[in-house]
């Protein structure tokens, strides 16, 4: 199975795909499919990756990822809590080419114009997961029903995008594998010192060519997504681990010297850390 591009796997003859994932993680790996892919989230948390941004997924959100959009989910592994993900996946062509251009259809444009970019609702929540739920137990052709209720829903939520940045060219599977070679390295040693060496290295290429490689396919620097995925598990920490200083947060989520955590943090978030803590 070739991680980049990742085909999803389906009968010859289905357009819509339902899939539900009950794992203790989600497939980790960075990966892009064709298919659009609308998910909830039944149970779980973790760190969300889509294009050149990091986000947190937790339980109850609802996420729709764009055709081609790369992104990877990092699940937070909690002992006796299975994962759980409920997905519908479609290509803006599964139902004719010109389906979705219809003027019947006219009110899921923005729908279309979201998901580019990836999206995740931020109103709506509790009418969306009702749909999601009556999922499991529908035939196919409810199923396309539901699709087109849930897309409607999609179209008039309010919501907040998951990337800002859109790479438009598709990976090859060379390319495929040392992106998913970085961010697999990057998401599990980020709270370690990581040299542009050996990340360089991970991804086979000198120091030079790795960093004008990242830059052009994220349109930021490796140091830059590296701080910002840091700074993401630091927010988490600070939310839910209120025992923990923030020196001792600085540590977990690899900085080495609280001055520069409190600085980066700042850069990122617009706040410092003991402020991000109290409002939120």
């Amino acid at each position: 199975m070739k991680i980049l591009p990742f085909k999803i796997p389906k009968p010859e003859q289905d357009a819509l795909i339902y899939q539900e994932d009950h794992e203790l993680v989600f497939f980790d790996k960075f990966h892009q499919h064709e298919e659009i892919q609308v998910s909830l989230i039944a149970e779980g948390k973790g760190t969300l990756i889509v294009g050149d941004s990091i986000n947190y997924y937790s339980k109850g959100d609802v996420l729709v990822i764009g055709s081609n959009l790369p992104h990877v989910f990092k699940s937070e592994a909690v002992e006796n809590v299975e994962s759980q993900m409920f997905t519908l996946f479609f290509t803006k062509e599964a139902f004719g080419k010109a389906f979705f251009d219809l003027e019947e259809m006219r009110e899921l444009k923005s729908f279309f114009k979201r998901a580019e970019n990836g999206f995740k609702v931020t109103s709506k929540s509790n009418v969306l997961q009702n749909m999601f739920f009556e999922l499991k137990d529908s035939s196919k052709l409810q199923r396309f029903i539901l699709l087109l209720k849930i897309s409607k829903v999609l179209s008039k939520s309010k919501y907040i995008a998951l990337s800002s940045f859109i790479y438009k060219k598709e990976y090859s599977d060379i390319e495929g594998k040392r992106m998913r070679d970085v961010m697999e390295y990057t998401m599990n040693n980020y709270h370690k010192n990581i040299s542009l060496e050996r990340i360089a290295t991970t991804a086979s290429m000198t120091k030079n060519a790795f960093c004008k490689y990242f830059k052009r396919r994220t349109n930021k620097t490796y140091f830059n997504f590296l701080n910002e995925l840091r700074i993401e598990n630091a927010c988490r920490l600070l939310l839910s681990d209120k025992d923990f200083t923030i020196a001792e947060i600085a540590d977990k989520s690899g900085f080495n010297n609280i001055s520069n955590f409190n600085r980066q943090f700042k850069n990122v978030k617009q706040i410092v850390p003991s402020e991000y803590r109290m409002i939120k």
